[in-house]
């Protein structure tokens, strides 16, 4: 069992859309320090989940505690990365000016020249400090996924959570913003939604995945599932036909 708090755990949560049962019996939980992917397939709720682990959605039933209060209180606590961004390719705004959005929250907003410190320190962090004064929409994919990290990072968050960062990114993209997230990991709480767990699988400690009930329930759970170290060492496989308890933390190796 882990010795560290834990950062988040479901109990019994239920919740549903009019006309729609989403989740149903959902409990889990994992600890600060930890790098959890959460997979499953389109549509299985994934995101829904995501709306409420960040407060913007509330259980009908059971409790979700983050960071040891309601989301919805300790939500500022989180530095999150969405799938998707929209932004006016037109609008002439910097690297620096949105890694500054990071320090929008009243708590976090600090005198000018200390916005920029921070954003600069996170910007550093993603190896993207050279940029600062770029131009954000002169950047490439993978650059602005990475611009989005400096963002959430900026807060100095406690918990990161990041919503399909890679999707539609090339490999080398991808790479390095695997080898950024390596480098926060032990010191950040990361959470990671995923379809690919090619690339991501070496960081991982667990891997948790949304999966439909097994006694005919119309919602869906979250199942932990054992991760297998690969032949080459380098790489983890999922091994979807062995599942953890849900009150566990670890899995006992011979009995995989």
């Amino acid at each position: 069992m882990s010795s560290a708090p834990i950062a988040l755990s479901f109990n019994n949560v239920a919740f549903s859309y009019p006309h729609l049962k989403v989740l149903e019996n959902v409990s889990f939980h994992f600890h600060v320090g930890e790098f959890i992917a959460l997979v499953g397939p389109n549509g299985a709720g994934k995101s829904t989940l995501l709306k409420l682990v960040l407060g913007l959605e509330a259980p009908q039933s059971g409790t979700i505690r983050l960071l040891g209060e309601n989301p919805r209180k300790s939500r500022a606590l989180v530095g999150y990365v969405p799938q998707h961004t929209s932004y006016d390719p037109n609008f002439p705004i910097s690297v620096l000016e949105v890694v500054r959005m990071g320090r929008v929250d009243a708590s976090k907003r600090g005198e000018k020249a200390e916005q920029t410190e921070k954003a600069l320190q996170a910007l550093k962090q993603v190896e993207l400090e050279h940029l600062a004064k770029r131009p954000y929409n002169a950047l490439s994919g993978g650059q602005r996924r990475r611009v989005l990290v400096a963002r959430a990072l900026a807060a100095e968050p406690t918990m990161l959570i990041l919503d399909e960062p890679a999707a539609n990114l090339d490999k080398e993209s991808e790479q390095r913003l695997y080898a950024t997230l390596g480098k926060l990991k032990g010191s950040t709480t990361i959470l990671i939604v995923t379809h690919d767990m090619r690339e991501v699988s070496p960081l991982i400690d667990r891997v948790f995945c949304i999966d439909a009930h097994r006694d005919g329930k119309m919602g869906r759970t979250v199942v932990q599932h054992v991760l297998e170290e690969e032949a080459e060492g380098t790489r983890k496989r999922v091994r979807h036909d062995v599942e953890i308890p849900g009150d566990s933390c670890h899995f006992p190796r011979e009995d995989v």
